[in-house]
C-alpha cells in the first residue's frame, strides 16, 4: 500500500529526474570555434577561455562563438560566469560585447543569443544604458532591425563594467527566455517571443563580437 508520504515524494522525484546538471571544463577537447580564435588562460583567479572574433568578419550579430560539444540544448538553465575587455584595436562605438548563443543548429544558420554591453552598464547617457542588454535571433532578427521595429523591447538596462566577473543566468523554456545578472532575484531581461519558436534546439556557444576580448568560465547547463 502506498502511504500518503509515498505519494508526495513520487511528483518531486519525477519533477527532478528531468533535471540533468552539467558543468563543462572549457578545453580543446570540450570546444569548438566558428569565426572565433581561442585560448585558454587565468584571469582574475578564475581558469577561462579567452575567445576574440575573427578580423575578417565585418558584419555584426554572426555566428561568432566558441562552440560547446556533444550539448543539445532546448528547454532549462544556462550560467557562464563574463568578463569582457576592449582590445587595443577597438572603436569608440565598440561595447564589449560578451554573452550566450543557445539553440544553435547543425549548420550554425539558425540560433538564439543574449549579450550584454558592459560599456554601458555606466555610461553617463541614459539611452546608452537602455541598451546594455541585448537579445538577438539569427540570421534574421539582428539587433539593428529590432530595435527599429520594436524599440525598448529586446534591450534594457543592467549594472556591470568592463573587466570583471559577471555571472549570466539564462533561464529558456519553450518561447521564452529570461536573463538573470549575478545571482539577481528578478530578470533584467524578458523575451517572450524567441523567433525561431520553441521547436529549435542545438549547441551552446559563448558570443563575442567586435572589439572585444571575451573570457569565459564555470559554465553550467540544466536541462529540462
Amino acid at each position: 500500500m502506498v502511504n500518503k508520504m509515498q505519494l508526495f515524494l513520487l511528483p518531486v522525484f519525477l519533477l527532478c529526474s528531468n533535471l540533468y546538471a552539467q558543468t563543462i571544463t572549457l578545453s580543446n577537447e570540450t570546444t569548438d570555434t566558428s569565426k572565433v580564435a581561442i585560448s585558454f588562460e587565468t584571469v582574475k583567479g578564475k581558469k577561462a577561455v579567452r575567445v576574440v572574433k575573427d578580423t575578417a568578419v565585418k558584419d555584426i550579430d554572426e555566428p561568432t562563438f566558441a562552440h560547446i560539444k556533444n550539448i543539445d540544448f532546448k528547454n532549462g538553465t544556462i550560467k557562464v560566469n563574463v568578463l569582457s575587455r576592449l582590445l587595443k584595436t577597438a572603436s569608440p562605438t565598440d561595447r564589449g560585447f560578451i554573452g550566450i548563443a543557445f539553440r544553435i543548429n547543425d549548420t550554425k544558420t539558425k540560433f538564439e543569443c543574449i549579450y550584454i554591453r558592459p560599456t554601458n552598464g555606466r555610461a553617463e547617457e541614459q539611452v546608452r544604458r537602455n541598451h546594455s542588454v541585448q537579445y538577438f535571433s539569427y540570421p534574421n532578427f539582428k539587433f539593428n532591425r529590432l530595435r527599429k521595429e520594436s524599440p525598448e523591447m529586446y534591450e534594457s538596462y543592467a549594472d556591470m563594467g568592463l573587466n570583471e566577473w559577471i555571472q549570466m543566468k539564462i533561464i529558456v523554456k519553450d518561447k521564452q527566455a529570461k536573463l538573470f545578472l549575478n545571482n539577481s532575484k528578478q530578470p533584467c531581461l524578458i523575451v517572450n517571443d524567441l523567433k525561431h519558436g520553441e521547436n529549435l534546439s542545438g549547441a551552446i556557444g559563448l558570443f563575442v563580437d567586435v572589439g572585444t576580448e571575451g573570457f569565459f568560465s564555470d559554465v553550467t547547463v540544466i536541462k529540462e
